[in-house]
């Protein structure tokens, strides 16, 4: 039983020393420009910048391989503070500013088929196959991705008014500093 306990305590003390020369040895350093970017963009993992979310367009601003202005959720206000931040000019917003929304599911007209469910990227649609389905307001960002898909068109997009929660959602930079200063 002793040499059991032994042998278990010696491969666990092996095991976290090669993972911790490992997480030492291959670590891999993030783009601190690319954070500030991503911080800046609204987190709607939509797509409408033509990239398959706000990450992926912020390493492409970085590189220099996009342009700051093609976000229409973060609109005029996120390329006027992307241009802040990287020193560029302001350009017009490529699309059109809409605001901030929250989809709606018409509980009576739903069929339960699951496509909204999988067109979420942020998994904001509950529900399950053959059941109503609902949005967890607090969780969408207002993408339309799951409006497309819905055979029913039992979805429709509702705007959002200003508040304390939806502001708080809009600027979580603001908020992260907020809470440290305190």
């Amino acid at each position: 039983m002793l040499a059991a306990l032994l042998i278990m305590a010696l491969g666990a003390v092996l095991l976290g020393a090669a993972l911790g020369y490992a997480s030492i040895r291959f670590k891999v350093e993030g783009d601190p420009l690319v954070e500030k970017i991503d911080a800046i963009l609204p987190q709607t993992q939509c797509g409408q910048c033509g990239y398959p979310g706000c990450r992926p367009y912020a390493e492409a601003i970085s590189r220099g391989e996009a342009d700051i202005n093609l976000c229409p959720p973060g609109g005029a206000e996120g390329v006027r503070r992307l241009a802040d931040l990287l020193g560029r000019e302001v350009k017009p917003l490529s699309a059109e500013e809409k605001p901030k929304q929250v989809a709606i599911i018409d509980e009576q007209r739903c069929i339960g088929c699951t496509l909204c469910i999988q067109a979420c990227p942020v998994d904001a649609i509950v529900g399950a196959p053959k059941q109503m389905h609902t949005v967890v307001e607090s969780l969408c960002t207002g993408c339309e991705l799951c409006v497309k898909p819905c055979p029913v068109e039992c979805i429709r997009m509702e705007a959002v008014g200003e508040s304390i929660e939806t502001w708080k959602r809009r600027y979580p930079v603001f908020e992260l500093k907020v809470k440290r200063a305190a």
